[in-house]
């Protein structure tokens, strides 16, 4: 910390302007934290009080959608529709997880040459989650529900830009589930790394970008503690040449441009087989100029600000970068005057170099490439060339095609005929320099969990 008044200001991406204030919290208080993490009850509570207490949780998200909805855009600029689908989704989460949880936690028995052995799931304890601001609600439901639900107790680092958001997450955790099992504290990351270290925390969970992974896996793992890190994604958007072009081209503009663009999992280079090349540009042309870009609080918005100032100008170095390289803008929405706020004109930048930026690298805003190429096999070799293996999509209407090339896709999920989205029910994670772990689904739970093995002999 920098000193005794430290902390920080929260900005309105669609003005600029100053929201609020908050101080770092004190030494003292994070001590407080950990040892009311520690010392809860809720690691001895009972299924069936976990169960309700995740309802109620879904009960007061639902209660209060429009509020935290509108947290939500005033914090990081996300159109009000989508803002209040996030909540939606999380309370999707909450009633899967208390149908699901009884079934779940049900220990599993095996006899072993006579012997009775159960295989039963454990909390680890208190889990540090530093999480990110692109969902501000849905990124703690869906990293940290799962471990709540097997009785691990959670402290939150959320990103800097929402901490209106953490604060009312905060509360709407301990009214559901009580004192203790999720709290806030607001840090530096200097603080964030010392704290991985301290013995009262048992995990941690890391979403963000694979450099911050690194060093945050670096320190869990000198400390000997379990870490699961999503980061990064490049996801490809794979168009063969068998694919149903107008869906294919609509979906891509859709996934490439939810969210503010802002989206580990959104379609961000888009490889399109050359035999259909110009029919897909043709289909996608008209997506993207009628994407409707502006105030975030009005209904009819589909595009807002990137989250902050600092995001909007790495987008357009990159952009910058890829023209020189011999890009084209091939498609562009009209976008407000950037002029106090973090405006970006929502583009599609066609490229031919390999190695360029925008194919390399993670944008992480309404940016995106497409490139073409001869046969599949260049295709797959492109969507693999990333570091990256977070998610991916694929489009064919021939279902034995679509699973062959699917079968050689590098990442953690490969989604066909539809968009890269994640699902309570199914896990979300990705490989090489996306991460390792899985959240969400039966997969979330065990995670952070003891997989306590217990084998007794008969007398």
């Amino acid at each position: 910390m920098t000193g005794p008044n430290a902390g920080i200001v929260t900005v309105n991406p669609t003005t600029g302007d100053e929201l609020a204030s908050y101080p770092y919290t004190t030494p003292a208080a994070i001590d407080r934290v950990l040892e009311t993490a520690s010392s809860t009850h809720w690691a001895q509570s009972r299924v069936d009080e976990r169960v309700a207490a995740i309802n109620r949780l879904g009960d007061l998200l639902a209660e209060r959608r429009e509020a935290f909805a509108t947290l939500i855009t005033l914090e990081m600029g996300k159109p009000i529709r989508q803002a209040r689908a996030e909540i939606d989704k999380c309370v999707t989460a909450c009633r899967y997880y208390a149908e699901t949880l009884p079934q779940i936690l049900e220990p599993e028995t095996f006899d072993i040459d006579g012997d009775e052995a159960v295989v039963r799931a454990v909390p680890l304890g208190t889990v540090f989650a530093i999480l990110p601001w692109n969902y501000p609600w849905w990124q703690v439901i869906r990293a940290m529900l799962p471990a709540i639900a097997v009785g691990n107790t959670v402290v939150l680092k959320h990103a800097e830009s929402v901490t209106g958001n953490a604060l009312a997450i905060q509360d709407v955790f301990r009214k559901a589930f009580g004192t203790g099992v999720l709290q806030t504290v607001i840090v530096d990351a200097s603080t964030a790394s010392d704290l991985i270290g301290d013995n009262r925390l048992a995990a941690i969970t890391f979403t963000g970008s694979d450099r911050v992974g690194a060093l945050v896996a670096a320190r869990a793992g000198s400390a000997l503690k379990k870490c699961v890190l999503e980061l990064g994604g490049s996801d490809p958007f794979i168009v063969l040449a068998d694919a149903d072009i107008p869906a294919a081209a609509h979906a891509a503009v859709q996934s490439r441009f939810l969210n503010n663009g802002q989206s580990c999992i959104a379609a961000k280079r888009i490889l399109v087989h050359h035999q259909v090349c110009d029919a897909f540009i043709d289909a996608l042309i008209p997506h993207v100029h009628s994407l409707r870009v502006g105030d975030p609080t009005a209904e009819e918005t589909e595009v807002g600000p990137l989250a902050r100032q600092d995001l909007c100008d790495s987008l357009r170095d990159q952009a910058a970068l890829a023209m020189a390289a011999g890009g084209r803008v091939i498609a562009q929405a009209d976008a407000p005057d950037p002029e106090g706020g973090a405006w970006f004109a929502p583009s599609i930048i066609e490229v031919q170099e390999r190695n360029s930026i925008l194919l390399t690298d993670e944008t992480f805003g309404p940016l995106g490439a497409l490139t073409t190429a001869e046969t599949d096999e260049e295709l797959i070799a492109i969507a693999n060339s990333s570091r990256y293996g977070l998610s991916s999509s694929l489009w064919s209407t021939d279902s034995a095609h679509a699973e062959s090339v699917s079968s050689k896709i590098h990442a953690g999920a490969v989604f066909v005929n539809t968009i890269s989205a994640t699902d309570p029910r199914l896990p979300t994670g990705g490989v090489k320099a996306s991460g390792y772990g899985r959240e969400l689904g039966k997969w979330g739970v065990y995670e952070l969990a003891n997989l306590q093995t217990v084998r007794s002999r008969k007398t």
